[in-house]
């Protein structure tokens, strides 16, 4: 059974385009893409960019989206851009991903202006059940993305059971795409051996190497 119900497709006219092309692509509408749409621009860009690495044209996808995407719906439900980069980065710690370790350790501490407690908070992603320093909602998205990073998956409703007291179904939504945007991330530049940049290197060097982290095959040479 699904752990996220997806959106009636009668109740919602403004989702009809994003159910019409996929159904236009696959003869009926994936409920993947149903459960997309608690954030209702979604469908829409993830189809652009499924369409565009298969092959399609960029800029007639997107001119076509102008004029059927709707309004991004319970803006106001956006998760902090903290807690956004700290999913991301336990989901690329627990995919091996360091790279993308560096990269969210290092926004996490940015976007947050508290680098010292984000210092402790990145150490103890492994010690979230107990740590003091996250609360019970952040230890419910850890967790989710802790075990969604794992192959194969370990995620199952009991993690979806921690989160549904803390988080909408919106916000629910927008931790897994989260996770999911970061298991493309993780492949591609686990898979490219991208070369990390001096920033993240320096920061990940101070912060993340006593917990193991190398640059590895990130180096430049």
């Amino acid at each position: 059974m699904a752990h996220i119900p997806p959106l009636d497709m009668d109740s919602h006219p403004e989702l009809q385009p994003a159910f019409a092309s996929a159904a236009a692509a696959m003869g009926f509408v994936p409920n993947s893409t149903r459960t997309m749409a608690h954030m209702r621009q979604l469908p829409f860009v993830f189809s652009a960019l499924f369409a565009t690495i298969m092959g399609g044209d960029a800029k007639a996808i997107f001119a076509g989206l102008q004029e059927v995407i709707p309004e991004q719906n319970a803006a106001e439900e956006n998760l902090p851009p903290e807690l956004l980069q700290l999913i991301a980065y336990c989901v690329s710690l627990s995919a091996g991903c360091r790279y993308c370790q560096a990269h969210t350790g290092h926004n996490t501490e940015r976007v947050s202006g508290a680098p010292e407690l984000q210092a402790e908070r990145l150490a103890q992603v492994l010690n979230y059940e107990t740590a003091t320093c996250f609360s019970a909602a952040e230890r419910a998205a850890i967790g989710l993305a802790l075990a969604a990073g794992q192959v194969p998956n370990a995620s199952d409703s009991e993690h979806f059971a921690q989160l549904r007291p803390h988080f909408s179904e919106r916000q629910q939504v927008q931790i897994v795409a989260v996770i999911s945007l970061f298991g493309f991330l993780n492949r591609w530049n686990d898979t490219l051996a991208t070369t990390l940049e001096q920033a993240p290197i320096d920061f990940a060097e101070q912060t993340l190497a006593a917990g193991g982290w190398r640059l590895s095959k990130h180096g430049a040479e």
